[in-house]
């Protein structure tokens, strides 16, 4: 059991890294980037062959998270310069990064046993732990920088930022870039911790991350808790765990993209049923108020 809950956490740290790039993309930018199943992928990829070229395993996550960099800009400017809606920006370049994997790895599955690894000489969770405080700290810092609040201004009200003279179009693709870059990082971690890179090991990252994303703002955001990339790490490590125990329990692994939809639909709907209560409280004092009112004008007539 301890080896479970081990496994769950080790995983959902690893994970957590990608939810902050899809964040950023999702819940700041407002931006359907669905680029990121292809650029995780992409990340584990790039670490892969290039720790079987006999690279440095922590030079190697510095090269995916250039290589997501430029997936991510790319979709950028597919939807700033040549004017594409960002769903279809993002799923072109979705599709062309399946062949480019493809042209990275050489073949569909490259392993990497035997291969030395960031986790070669230290403690796995402590070196998952490293990196998802320093992804985390970088995440938190960055927002509280101009260029973090101006990427929100972006979000929260374009046509304002516009206004201002500033060039909106360069900051969404950077943002792109930054989120897409975080996404390559957690895939080129998960290559090294499971010991190989698949190229199917994307597929479903960004339902994952959504999923992850709503849990934690629904469930943990309303305790108070306001820090984004905290957020993002326990949604994760609530949806890994959700996943986890439904394989226990025997589920089939075919019953996952199910299971990752009803616990999406769950998480909404606590959501907005707080929403809907709020609403009914709000309507209730309303009906109460004009009655007291009335009341007050008839005791001074």
């Amino acid at each position: 059991m301890k080896d479970f809950l081990v496994g769950i956490i080790q995983q959902s740290l690893i994970f957590s890294i990608a939810v902050m790039g899809i964040y950023i993309s999702y819940k700041i930018l407002n931006f359907a980037d669905l680029s990121a199943d292809g650029s995780f992928t992409l990340g584990a990829s790039v670490s892969a062959i290039l720790i079987t070229k006999g690279f440095n395993p922590f030079t190697s996550l510095a090269f995916s998270m250039l290589a997501g960099a430029l997936a991510g800009a790319m979709t950028g400017v597919l939807n700033v310069k040549l004017k594409i809606q960002d769903i279809l920006s993002s799923i072109l370049v979705m599709v062309g990064l399946y062949s480019i994997n493809l042209r990275v790895m050489g073949k569909a599955n490259l392993p990497l046993f035997n291969q030395s690894s960031i986790f070669t000489d230290g403690n796995i969770l402590f070196t998952i732990l490293i990196f998802t405080f320093i992804s985390g700290l970088f995440f938190t810092l960055f927002f509280k920088t101009k260029l973090g609040y101006l990427l929100r201004g972006i979000g929260d009200n374009e046509n304002m930022i516009i206004s201002l003279g500033i060039n909106t179009g360069s900051i969404k693709i950077f943002a792109l870039a930054l989120s897409n870059a975080f996404i390559a990082l957690s895939g080129g971690i998960l290559a090294q911790y499971q010991g190989f890179s698949d190229i199917n090991m994307g597929t479903g990252i960004m339902i994952m991350g959504l999923a992850s994303i709503i849990i934690g703002f629904n469930l943990f955001g309303k305790m108070g808790l306001s820090n984004s990339s905290i957020l993002c790490i326990f949604g994760t490590i609530i949806y890994r765990t959700s996943i986890a125990l439904s394989l226990r329990i025997g589920f089939n692994p075919s019953d996952l993209k199910l299971i990752s939809s009803i616990i999406v639909i769950i998480a909404l709907t606590i959501g907005n049923g707080r929403g809907i209560f709020k609403n009914w409280v709000s309507r209730k004092e309303k009906v109460k108020y004009p009655s007291q009112l009335e009341k007050v004008g008839s005791e001074h007539a």
